[in-house]
């Protein structure tokens, strides 16, 4: 190998290697990704919005609907889990679907529901928390929530 050679290849590789490297975290897709059997995930059968969400109805309401081109207030039971099930939070929350103190996943999800719905949330890391994470959600973090529709108050 002649000396020039000798001399360009070394930088040449590193030139590969800090070209190809990836500066942003890894971002998990949802249908690539493997879910605790007890979540009862089934991507098959459940629908994908256009913005990444996940959603499949477990038990469809009788009562209001949300509706998706208006503001309006709704109260929701949950339960949020990781992928490998373990549960980060639960609780009751009123929000609207206009403001900011709620993740988009969840905005999103509730759409369509009707009181007395159960509806499954797969929410991918941009509708959730992304690359900032909050206190026990690490960053792109992929959540699962069941919501249980409780309330609906339309203006």
């Amino acid at each position: 190998m002649s000396r020039s050679l000798r001399l360009v290849l070394p930088v040449a590789a590193l030139a590969l290697v800090v070209g190809c490297s990836d500066t942003e975290p890894f971002v998990p897709k949802i249908y690539s990704t493997n879910f605790a059997a007890s979540l009862g995930v089934d991507l098959a059968n459940s629908t994908r919005h256009p913005a990444g969400l996940y959603y499949r109805d477990i038990t469809v309401g009788g009562g209001v609907l949300v509706p998706d081109d208006t503001v309006k207030s709704v109260t929701v039971a949950y339960v949020g889990a990781f992928r490998n099930a373990k549960e980060f939070d639960n609780g009751t929350i009123t929000f609207t679907t206009d403001a900011g103190n709620i993740i988009d996943g969840m905005k999103l999800g509730v759409q369509g529901m009707r009181i007395g719905g159960v509806r499954q949330l797969i929410i991918p890391p941009a509708l959730g928390y992304g690359s900032n994470p909050v206190t026990g959600i690490p960053t792109n973090a992929i959540l699962v929530f069941e919501v249980t529709l409780l309330n609906v108050t339309v203006p």
